[in-house]
């Protein structure tokens, strides 16, 4: 019997499956991405402002297409969506979920049912995965998250092309790495309908700007 596309593992497929050309990956962590675009925007964003995961993928090709050339092997661009689900949003969430997954994207949802319950842990266990299996060629990691990812990152980087994406306000330790690339994700064509309202201590306006914090401060009961 073949797995329904609810029940397959995109790690059981490809262990099993016998094509062993080298996968580009790239993981998204949806909760740190949404925290560091609700800084940007001093709240939740709107259609406007909500990232479009087909100009990522197209993007996502491209790079993958160019380390192709640049190392004269065959690769496969693989995308997956790190999320969590908060309870009782579902209905609210599966749309987004169904139109990631018709663009192209793998989607690991997780209930949130605590402080600790993020998805840090599932990501570097899927890129451990992917590094173990001999095919990883390339890893892009949509997060801000140096905490969680920069020693797996800067570990990888001896051995292959490492990326981070994400808001260069909020992970200046990826922007002045001398082994890890970083892409600011506005700079990606298409990801944005509009411009972002960027505002930094370099461009303050002349009347002042709110700088929203980048996590609740409820946070620290979490962390004592």
């Amino acid at each position: 019997m073949t797995p329904s596309d609810e029940t397959r593992n995109p790690d059981t497929a490809a262990a099993t499956a016998p094509d062993e050309s080298g996968v580009v990956l790239l993981v998204w962590d949806a909760p740190n991405v949404d925290m560091g675009l609700g800084s940007i925007l001093g709240g939740r964003p709107t259609a406007v402002f909500r990232p479009r995961f087909d100009a990522l993928g197209r993007w996502l090709l491209g790079h993958t297409a160019d380390l192709s050339a640049r190392t004269e092997d065959t690769l496969e661009a693989e995308a997956t969506v790190f999320t969590n689900i908060v309870s009782g949003t579902s209905d609210n969430v599966r749309p987004w979920v169904e139109a990631l997954r018709n663009v192209g994207f793998a989607v690991f949802a997780k209930p949130k049912t605590s402080e600790d319950s993020d998805v840090d842990e599932d990501m570097l266990e899927h890129i451990d995965k992917r590094a173990e299996s001999g095919r990883l060629a390339g890893v892009v990691v949509a997060s801000a998250d140096g905490q969680a990812f920069r020693e797996p990152l800067e570990d990888l980087a001896h051995d292959i092309p490492v990326t981070v994406i994400g808001f260069r306000e909020h992970a200046t330790w990826a922007v002045q790495h001398e082994t890890i690339s970083f892409l600011d994700l506005e700079d990606i064509p298409g990801v944005f309908r509009e411009p972002l309202p960027r505002v930094s201590l370099d461009n303050l306006p002349d009347e002042g700007a709110w700088l929203q914090p980048l996590r609740p401060l409820t946070a620290l009961l979490a962390s004592r």
